[in-house]
């Protein structure tokens, strides 16, 4: 899949091409939020759901690896290195 297939596809297509393509590399959270990180074939999408309910809030997909950054903090580099 494309980033412009999945941009036109509706909220059920969304997550049902996220979870039967998609494999997760990252989760966070935030203040309101979870947020899960899936790369695709050529490109990233997030699922961002609330915390007080689990339910999704909004689909997120993106080429740009800079978007990457929030998830880098919990990545122990340190570890790698040695």
């Amino acid at each position: 899949m494309r980033l412009g297939d999945f941009i036109l596809l509706n909220e059920n297509d969304k997550r049902s091409g996220i979870l039967h393509e998609g494999i997760l590399v990252a989760k966070r959270t935030t203040a309101k939020e979870f947020i899960f990180l899936f790369q695709l074939a050529t490109f990233y999408a997030e699922i961002h759901c609330s915390l007080a309910d689990k339910s999704v809030i909004e689909y997120r997909a993106f080429k740009n690896t800079d978007e990457l950054a929030p998830y880098l903090v919990s990545i122990p580099i340190d570890e790698l290195l040695q």
